[in-house]
Formats: structure tokens, C-alpha cells, sequence
């Protein structure tokens, strides 16, 4: 008579569910934080353009009040930064006078800057922030 016996039971590689699931899991929280360091990333590099469109619409404000030894009727900073319109408002928060202009760079809902706001800048170099307890924390 002849007997057979069950083949031995062979080891068999891979992984198993509860081990697939802890790795989605850790690439989840992983993907998840860097989500949000790369959403604040974009924030500040918008807003560092917004600071350098602010100063070079103040150079230009500088260069109108030489020629004209007025500040009045110089061109308005709205077109200063046409690749930041849909992130920033661009405007004068002081109407400019003889001898005194106030620029504005409002954030829009797009830019959601909640640390700094509204950044602003005047004929004196002064920088401003709404949002900010300092100032230099956003410039």
C-alpha cells in the first residue's frame, strides 16, 4: 500500500495586511506634514515678492517726486505686480501728498497670510505689517 503524505508547508514571502497598513499610515502623516510645510513655503516666497514689488513701486514713487518735487499724482502702484494681482491688492493706504506717500500690499483670499496681513511701506522706509507684533518678523 502506498501512502502519501501532505506536501510540507513552504514559507511563503510578502506581507501581511497589518503590516501594509502601518506603512499607508506613516506615508499618510508623512504626506500630511509636508502638505503643510510646502503650503507655507509658497506664503512666504509670496509674500517676500509682494516686499520687493512694495520697494521697487516706492523706488518709482522716489524717482516721479525728483522729477516733480511731489508725490501727488504719481502713476498708482494698482498694475505695479501683475503676476501678485491674484494674491496681492496693490494700492496706496495714505492718498500721496507733496510730500508724503503710505503703499499697501493686501494679501488676498488666495495668499491667506495669517502671520503678517496687510504690509505696508511709506516715503520713509517705515515697514509695516497689520497681523505681526513685529514688523521685521514679516519683512
Amino acid at each position: 500500500m502506498r501512502q502519501f503524505s501532505l506536501p510540507a508547508r513552504r514559507r511563503q514571502s510578502g506581507f501581511t495586511l497589518i503590516e501594509l497598513m502601518i506603512v499607508v499610515a506613516i506615508v499618510g502623516i508623512l504626506a500630511g506634514i509636508a502638505f503643510a510645510s510646502y503650503k507655507w513655503a509658497i506664503v512666504k516666497s509670496r509674500r517676500s515678492a509682494a516686499e520687493v514689488c512694495l520697494q521697487q513701486t516706492a523706488q518709482l514713487m522716489e524717482r516721479y517726486y525728483t522729477a516733480n518735487m511731489t508725490y501727488q499724482k504719481a502713476p498708482a502702484p494698482a498694475n505695479a505686480c501683475p503676476d501678485l494681482n491674484n494674491f496681492y491688492t496693490f494700492d496706496y493706504s495714505v492718498q500721496p501728498t507733496a510730500t508724503v506717500f503710505a503703499l499697501s500690499a493686501t494679501p488676498t483670499q488666495l495668499q491667506n497670510d495669517t502671520k503678517c496681513g496687510v504690509l505696508g511701506l511709506d516715503q520713509t522706509g517705515a515697514r509695516t505689517a497689520s497681523l505681526a507684533a513685529n514688523p521685521a518678523d514679516c519683512w
